[in-house]
């Protein structure tokens, strides 16, 4: 059985996703857990959503932008201040090595001993954590947790050019994937898991039940876990990398 890394030994962790709001939909209150403990937490969004949203009187360009504020003040509502904004388009990633070596290169910029990432593999049983860009950036952020951003042979330019000595990040969690082997109880957060959620406008002012549908699934993943009635928790796969 594979058992996660105690947070105790954690410093640092960098969340990688394709979108603004991946990492509240899959991992806000966990975050919120982590930064209550004083671990520093790190963002990394691949694009800037602008695909997305209701309100299409803003053009790309605009809604862009929007995205990138929602973004930042959600994140600030479970206590992250870094974010690193990559700008590839929106609906149309891949996992290039040019994308590989841009997230590793963030990795060797944060050093972190944990990446939380989006599942690579399609989830048949919920579909939604499956868009396209979300398993690409997971495949991505894989292939650059190992063996990219270890290797200081891989991406030389980023250690000749740059000065970013090769790190090792010692796990990876994946959200959204359809074999979670690891729960986190995140009943004190889930109001701001909720309160993030809810600064993406753009994406969820339509939703009249957005707090009744999250908590529904949350209350589901805790059942799973085995935790009391009445708690809510976020599941991930965890993938030991050292």
């Amino acid at each position: 059985m594979v058992t996660a890394l105690d947070d105790d030994d954690i410093s640092t962790i960098l969340v990688v996703t394709a979108h603004p709001d991946d990492v509240d939909f899959g991992a806000a209150g966990t975050v919120a857990t982590f930064t209550d403990k004083g671990i520093h937490v790190v963002y990394c969004i691949v694009t800037d959503g602008d695909a997305g949203g209701f309100d299409r009187a803003l053009d790309n360009g605009g809604m862009a932008a929007l995205r990138r504020a929602e973004q930042t003040e959600a994140a600030r509502r479970v206590g992250v201040k870094d974010l690193r904004f990559l700008g590839y388009a929106d609906g149309t990633v891949e996992p290039t090595l040019g994308l590989r070596r841009d997230i590793a290169r963030v990795i060797r910029q944060v050093r972190p001993d944990r990446v939380i990432t989006s599942s690579p593999e399609r989830n048949y049983a919920r579909i939604g954590p499956s868009h396209p860009d979300h398993r690409a950036v997971g495949g991505a952020t894989l292939d650059a947790v190992y063996p990219d951003a270890r290797n200081p042979y891989a991406f030389p330019e980023l250690l000749v050019e740059e000065g970013l000595e090769a790190w090792t990040a010692r796990e990876v969690w994946l959200t959204g994937g359809p074999t979670p082997n690891h729960y986190v109880d995140i009943t004190s957060a889930v109001d701001r898991k909720i309160a993030a959620l809810r600064a993406h406008e753009s994406q969820v002012a339509h939703l009249d039940t957005l707090e009744d549908f999250v908590k529904g699934w949350l209350s589901a993943t805790a059942q799973a876990a085995g935790l009391p009635e009445g708690s809510y928790a976020e599941g991930f796969q965890v993938v030991p990398t050292a």
